[in-house]
């Protein structure tokens, strides 16, 4: 996989996609920053990273033959290429807060943004922007953040996570195609945070309430056992689940 590596820039998610628009990408290709001045969360936060400290980058990955009903597979794979090579590095109680935040007990210690590249309303790529904190060690008012260097008590190459993450990437989205769908979901919910346990959630609203997570759809919606032992499903915008 080609690796693009520069020192400072906005996003590497829009330096990706404004690299797509003029070379029309074919095969994958990373873009890695030591630091991102503008760096892009889900539901149009920022990322917080100390320049330097940690792997922020962007990967384009060419998609053929899938659906854009089944797009959360993406997201999937690239949840479970993620838990992957941190599993590998041994990072204890590792789980995946849906839809795709990885997780060390409670602690953040990676986000993903996913952009779909869509031609003829068919998928033809997607632009993975991928933050794993690795040597950062304090983080402004964000209890709930950590590091592979906080988990573990020592420091790690930056470039050797890199190109662990590329292979798992590669490997896991070669596997991306319908007759691997069932089998994706279930090892995407068997790493699930929270799952089959009484949590508290709030929805588009503000209000609380308590259920319990069962599975997910094949859209990638959230089903959730409530009280009165109905199953609701939930959309990203629709529900937000507390730690």
């Amino acid at each position: 996989m080609d690796i693009i590596k520069v020192d400072a820039i906005a996003s590497t998610n829009t330096f990706l996609r404004d690299l797509n628009r003029e070379k029309r990408l074919t095969e994958p290709v990373c873009v890695t920053a030591r630091e991102q001045l503008a760096g892009k969360g889900q539901m149009g936060t920022v990322w917080q990273s100390n320049p330097g400290e940690n792997l922020t980058c962007s990967v384009f990955m060419p998609v053929e033959g899938l659906n854009l009903i089944d797009q959360f597979y993406i997201s999937i794979s690239t949840s479970l290429a993620i838990w992957d090579i941190l599993n590998d590095i041994m990072i204890p109680k590792l789980s995946i807060k849906w839809p795709n935040d990885i997780l060390s007990d409670k602690l953040k210690i990676c986000g993903v943004l996913i952009e779909n590249i869509v031609k003829n309303g068919r998928l033809t790529g997607v632009i993975v922007g991928i933050g794993i904190n690795i040597n950062q060690i304090t983080f402004d008012d964000l209890p709930q953040a950590g590091s592979l260097k906080q988990i573990l008590g020592k420091s790690f190459s930056i470039e050797e996570v890199l190109l662990a993450l590329l292979t798992q990437l590669e490997n896991r989205f070669s596997e991306l195609n319908q007759a691997n769908f069932e089998n994706l979901k279930k090892e995407y919910e068997s790493v699930l945070f929270r799952k089959n346990k009484p949590s508290t959630f709030i929805d588009a609203k503000g209000d609380s309430f308590v259920g319990i997570i069962q599975s997910i759809t094949n859209q990638g919606k959230l089903l959730v056992l409530l009280e009165d032992q109905v199953v609701s499903e939930y959309g990203l915008k629709e529900i937000k689940l507390l730690y």
